[in-house]
């Protein structure tokens, strides 16, 4: 039996007989596996995505950076944390997450680590998010234009144990920013 500190997810890595990308999208892609899985084969469709990263920046004042933007599959202008796409070839994960929060936020900051990673929806794509927990706040150095639905994006820094609040009680249902904002309250008790 395995001990519960040993429980983990496991790689597995069963035949792909065939893959075709079915859909080229300017973000993600379709694809289509053809997989040898026991004593068959399956076929599974599923968005082929570039990975992302997001940030929990918090200030002096345990206060966590929510933005707010207009998301169009879901007709909502939902809370999130800054967040971006792996889209530059070898970009270190902490570079991207420092990217991300200059140009969503315009701002820098002094202490990174990271927090947690998930597969956002793993019946359905193999985007991974990698949060990391960002402190030390200050302006960055430049003013990031900004387009589309980033061109209004609102700034609020909620006091982060009333952003899990929001959380819990199902006011904020982004799943990143709810795992994000979650894991830093815990480490943040912990510390």
């Amino acid at each position: 039996m395995t001990a519960f500190a040993d429980l983990r997810d496991e790689p597995s890595a069963p035949e792909v007989l065939a893959s075709e990308v079915v859909f080229a999208g300017r973000v993600w892609d379709v694809r289509v596996d053809h997989v040898q899985y026991g004593d068959g084969e399956m076929v599974r469709q599923y968005v082929d995505h570039t990975g992302a990263v997001a940030v929990v920046a918090i200030d002096d004042d345990e206060r966590v950076l929510l933005i707010q933007q207009y998301r169009h599959p879901i007709r909502h202008r939902d809370w999130e944390l800054p967040a971006g796409l792996l889209d530059v070839a070898g970009e270190p994960l902490v570079e991207a997450a420092k990217r991300e929060l200059a140009e969503e936020a315009d701002l820098v900051a002094r202490d990174w680590s990271p927090l947690v990673s998930t597969f956002a929806t793993p019946g359905g794509s193999n985007e991974i998010i990698h949060i990391f927990l960002a402190t030390g706040m200050a302006p960055a150095p430049q003013v990031h234009a900004r387009k589309d639905e980033e061109a209004d994006i609102r700034l609020a820094w909620v006091p982060l144990a009333e952003a899990a609040d929001a959380v819990m009680a199902g006011r904020m249902r982004n799943a990143i920013l709810a795992l994000g904002v979650l894991a830093a309250e815990r480490r943040r008790t912990k510390e």
